[in-house]
C-alpha cells in the first residue's frame, strides 16, 4: 500500500448509516417512504435481474422490514461456518467499534510499510545478498580488525613485552602521514606529559598517528632509540616497572572488550589516591629514562583515563581526518600537479571510491585503496570488495558480540531513520532479552559508543536552526537488510529473543515503529521463506490481531517481492483464499486479500485479483467481503485501478442475485466510498495520477475509466441489496467530494448521462434521486440540481 488509510476511510460508509437514521426520523431521504412516490415506484419496481427493458424481480421491502431491531452483530473473527449476507454487508457498510479502528490503524502502518519496503526493494535493485553472501566462508575483511597482537617480524626486545618497529613500518606510518586535526596539541600534551591517551575509532589512523608522536617527541627531546609495541600494557601500572629500552616511545593498544582493559579497570579503580599514585609512578619511570608512552584506544579507554589518576596524564579525542587527503597524499605523494589530481578525483568518481569513502571513511580503508592505486590494481574490485555489506557485517560481528552492541545494531537495522531515542529504548528492550535479568535497570549509554562500536551508523541531526532529533541512518542503505539477515541465520542462540522482540515491536504506538518492524519480518522471511512461513508468519496471518495480521500481509510482499520467492510466496497466498469457512481460515484469506493489495499486487495486478476472487467467491460465507473490498481499493490506490474494475465487471456479469454479483458490486460501491489519504512516506507509484486527498480515487479518475464505471455504476444502482448503499455513495460524489476536485461535477453529469441512456429504467430513477436531494428541506443539493439539469438537456 503506498496510501496512509486514515480514520476518516471508515467514515464514509458510518456517515451512510448516520444518514439512514436521521432520514428515519425526518423522512427526507428514507428509501421505503421515497417509494411511496409513484415515480420512484416505476423507477424502482425491483430490477434484480438484468436491467432490460421488461425489468422484473423482487418487491420493495416493507418499512416494517427496515425498522425492525437488528439482530447481534455476527463476530467473523471469533465464529466457525459462515458469516451471513446481512452481517457482511453491514460490517462494510458500519464500521466502528474497537477491531474496526485496530484494523484502520493496523492499515495506515501497513500503508506506511509498503512505501518502506518499495524504497528498500529499490536500494536493493541489481545487488545480491543475503545467504548465499552470508554463508560464502571465502569471505574475508580486507587487513582484519587489529586486537593488538603483535605482528610478525622485527626482533623482540626485552624478552616477550615488547616489539621493535622497523624502519620499513615507521616509515610507513610517517612518510607520506595525513596530520590530523589538533595534532600540534597532541604533540605538545605527550611532550609535557609523558603519557598520551589516544583515544579513536577502529581503523582511524590511531597506530600511525601515535607512531608520528612518539617520533616527534624524541626526536624534539635529542635522542631516540626508535618506537616499540608495548605488549603487555598492563604492566606498567606494576610496581617496579621501568621502559625495557630506555630513551624509546611505546605505543600500546587498548582495544574495547579485551583483558588488556579490564586489567587497567581494575588497578585503578581501587581509590582515587592508589590511581594517581600509579599513574604518577609511571610518568616519573617515564620521565627518569626519556621515554613517552601512547596508549590507543577506543570509548572503554576514554572512560577509563576520565577515572582516578586521569588527572596526571594526556587525553586527546582523535579528530577524524579526510579520507580523501589520505588517499591523495599517498597515491600523489607531497606533490602532485593540478592535471594529477584531477585525474585521481576522476578515477575515484568513476570507481565508486569516492561514495565508498563516504560510506566508509576510516582511514585505514583510505589506506586500502590507495595501495591498489598506486600498485595499478583493479579498483573497481578493491571498491566492490570495500561496499560489499555482507563483508562488513561479518567482520563486525566478528568483533563485536556483547549484547549491547548486537542490540543496537538490530534496532538500527529494524527502525532505521526512525530517531535515536526510539531506536535506543528498542536496543534496550532487545538486549534485556539477550541477557540474563538484571536488579537493576542498566546504565546504557548508546550514543557514547557509537562511533566506536558502530562506525557505519550515523546521527543526521536537523540542519542548524532547526528542531528534532536525531535521526539512526547507516551510511550504506543495505547494511540494515544484511545485519537483519546475518543475526537470524547465524545467531542461533538468539532467534526466539529476537524474533519475540520483534513481535512485541509490531503493537508499538508509533505506527513508523510497527511499519518498520513488519517489513524487518519480511527480510527475516526472504532468508528462507519456508521456515518463516511455518516459524511465525502463519501464526500471524491467523491471529485475531490486526497488527499481527497487517505484518504477515506486509513481511509476504516483501518476501514476494524478489524474483526468487515470489511464486512460492503467490502459491501460498492462493491456498489460504481458497480455505474453509472457519474464523481461522477466514483470517489467513484476510490476510491473504490485504497481502495482495501491497507490494505484490503493485507489480502483479493480475496475480492479486486472482487471489481477491479466490477469497471471495466462498458461496453463502460473506465473512471475508471487507478484507476483500480493502483489497481493491489498496490496488487502486497503488495505480492499478484498471486491473481492479476489469475484475468488478467480470465477477458481476451474470447480473443475477447469486452470492458473488453482490460480492462485487458492494466491494465497487465501497471502492468508490473510500476517500484518498496522501501516503505518510512519498510514493513514487502516487506520482502521475489523478489524484486528490480526500476524495475517492475512483471519482479523480474517473474520466480514464468512464465505460468501466457506467457499466459498474448502472449494475450497482440497478439492484438489491447493493443499491441502497450505492445511493448513498453517488450523493456522497456529489454533495461531499465534487468541489473539493475540480471538473468532478461535470465528469460525474457525463456518467450520469450514460448510464441514464441504458435500456432499462435507470433515467427513471436517477431523475427521482437527484429531485429528492436537490429539494431536500434540511440541505438542498445545488450539485444534484445541476445535474438534473444536465440529464434534463441529455435527453
Amino acid at each position: 500500500m503506498s496510501e496512509d488509510t486514515s480514520a476518516d476511510s471508515s467514515r464514509a460508509g458510518t456517515r451512510a448509516a448516520e444518514r439512514r437514521e436521521e432520514s428515519a426520523r425526518d423522512g427526507s431521504r428514507e428509501p421505503s417512504r421515497a417509494a411511496k412516490d409513484p415515480r420512484r415506484e416505476k423507477a424502482d419496481a425491483g430490477e434484480a435481474g438484468r436491467d432490460s427493458g421488461d425489468d422484473k424481480g423482487a418487491p420493495e421491502p416493507k418499512k416494517d422490514d427496515r425498522t425492525a431491531e437488528p439482530e447481534p452483530r455476527t463476530d467473523a473473527e471469533q465464529h466457525d461456518g459462515p458469516v451471513s449476507e446481512k452481517d457482511a454487508l453491514r460490517s462494510l457498510v458500519e464500521g466502528g467499534g474497537h477491531a474496526d479502528a485496530e484494523r484502520t490503524e493496523a492499515l495506515r502502518a501497513g500503508a506506511l510499510a509498503d512505501e518502506i519496503a518499495r524504497r528498500l526493494n529499490a536500494d536493493a535493485s541489481g545487488t545480491r545478498i543475503g545467504t548465499l553472501a552470508l554463508f560464502n566462508e571465502t569471505v574475508s575483511f580486507g587487513g582484519g580488525f587489529h586486537t593488538g597482537g603483535a605482528r610478525t617480524g622485527g626482533p623482540r626486545t626485552g624478552g616477550a613485552s615488547v616489539l621493535t618497529m622497523d624502519a620499513a613500518e615507521i616509515t610507513d606510518h610517517t612518510e607520506l602521514f595525513v596530520a590530523p586535526e589538533d595534532y600540534g596539541e597532541a604533540l605538545d600534551a605527550l611532550s609535557e606529559r609523558r603519557v598520551l591517551v589516544l583515544t579513536g575509532a577502529p581503523g582511524s589512523g590511531r597506530e600511525a598517528v601515535a607512531v608520528n608522536l612518539l617520533e616527534e617527541a624524541l626526536a624534539m627531546g635529542g635522542e631516540g632509540a626508535g618506537c616499540r609495541r608495548l605488549l603487555t600494557p598492563a604492566a606498567v601500572l606494576e610496581a617496579g616497572w621501568e621502559p625495557p629500552v630506555k630513551h624509546s616511545g611505546y605505543v600500546a593498544a587498548l582495544d574495547d572488550g579485551s583483558p588488556v582493559v579490564e586489567k587497567f579497570t581494575s588497578a585503578l579503580l581501587s581509590g582515587h589516591s592508589h590511581g594517581t599514585a600509579q599513574w604518577a609512578a609511571v610518568v616519573a619511570t617515564l620521565r627518569a629514562s626519556g621515554c613517552y608512552l601512547v596508549l590507543t584506544g577506543g570509548h572503554d579507554l576514554e572512560v577509563l583515563a576520565a577515572g582516578p589518576g586521569g588527572d596526571q596524564v594526556a587525553r586527546h579525542p582523535l579528530a577524524p581526518v579526510d579520507p580523501l587527503a589520505v588517499v591523495e597524499r599517498r597515491v600523489l605523494g607531497h606533490g602532485g600537479s593540478p592535471d594529477a589530481y584531477a585525474e585521481l578525483h576522476a578515477l575515484l568518481e568513476r570507481t565508486g571510491a569516492a561514495t565508498a569513502l563516504r560510506e566508509q571513511p576510516a582511514a585505514r580503508n583510505a589506506a586500502r585503496l590507495a595501495s591498489v592505486i598506486r600498485a595499478d590494481g583493479d579498483v573497481a574490485a578493491a571498491v566492490a570488495q570495500l561496499r560489499d555489506p555482507s563483508e562488513q557485517v561479518r567482520a563486525w560481528f566478528n568483533r563485536y558480540r556483547a549484547p549491547d552492541a548486537v542490540a543496537f545494531a538490530l534496532a538500527a537495522a529494524v527502525l532505521e531513520e526512525c530517531g535515536y531515542l526510539t531506536v535506543a529504548d528498542a536496543a534496550v528492550t532487545l538486549r534485556a532479552a539477550l541477557i540474563e535479568p538484571e536488579l537493576a535497570p542498566p546504565d546504557l549509554r548508546f550514543g557514547d559508543r557509537l562511533g566506536y562500536e558502530q562506525q557505519w551508523i550515523r546521527l543526521d541531526v536537523p540542519a542548524e536552526g532547526g528542531f528534532g532529533a536525531p535521526r539512526v541512518r547507516f551510511r550504506n542503505v543495505l547494511l540494515g537488510q544484511v545485519i537483519l539477515a546475518y543475526a537470524w541465520n547465524l545467531l542461533d542462540g538468539r532467534r526466539d529473543a529476537v524474533l519475540d522482540w520483534l513481535r512485541r515491536l509490531l503493537s508499538h504506538r508509533d505506527l513508523e515503529v510497527r511499519a518498520r518492524a513488519s517489513v524487518a519480518a519480511g527480510v527475516l522471511a526472504l532468508a528462507d521463506p519456508h521456515y518463516a512461513v511455518h516459524r511465525f508468519l502463519t501464526a500471524w496471518a491467523g491471529s485475531t490481531s490486526w497488527p499481527l495480521r497487517q505484518a504477515a500481509a506486509t513481511a509476504l510482499g516483501v518476501a514476494g517481492s524478489r524474483p526468487e520467492t515470489a511464486e512460492p510466496v503467490w502459491e501460498l497466498l492462493h491456498q489460504w483464499a481458497g480455505g474453509d469457512a472457519s474464523a481461522y481460515q477466514r483470517r489467513l484469506a484476510g490476510t491473504a486479500a490485504n497481502a495482495v493489495g501491497g507490494l505484490l499486487g503493485r507489480t502483479a495486478p493480475d496475480k492479486a485479483v486472482a487471489v481477491l476472487r479466490s477469497a471471495l467467491d466462498r458461496e453463502d460465507d460473506w465473512g471475508t467481503l471487507p478484507s476483500v473490498a480493502w483489497g481493491g481499493v489498496h490496488l487502486s490506490h497503488q495505480g492499478q485501478t484498471r486491473a481492479v474494475l476489469d475484475a468488478y465487471l467480470e465477477w458481476s456479469e451474470p447480473q443475477d442475485l447469486s452470492p458473488m454479483v453482490v460480492k462485487a458490486l458492494s466491494a465497487f460501491v465501497f471502492a468508490v466510498s473510500q476517500p484518498y489519504q496522501e501516503p505518510v512516506l512519498d510514493s513514487a507509484d502516487a506520482r502521475g495520477h489523478a489524484r486528490v486527498p480526500g476524495v475517492p480515487v475512483l471519482l479523480s479518475e474517473l474520466p480514464l475509466h468512464r465505460d468501466r464505471l457506467t457499466e459498474l455504476w448502472a449494475r450497482a444502482l440497478a439492484r438489491k441489496p447493493v443499491q441502497d448503499s450505492a445511493l448513498e455513495a453517488l450523493h456522497e460524489w456529489i454533495d461531499d467530494y465534487a468541489d473539493r476536485s475540480p471538473g468532478s461535477l461535470d465528469a460525474i453529469g457525463t456518467l450520469l448521462v450514460a448510464v441514464a441512456r441504458r435500456p432499462g429504467r435507470h433515467r427513471e430513477r436517477l431523475t427521482w434521486w437527484l429531485e429528492r436531494w436537490a429539494r431536500d428541506r434540511e440541505k438542498p443539493s445545488a450539485g444534484a440540481g445541476r445535474l438534473l439539469r444536465t440529464l434534463e438537456r441529455a435527453r
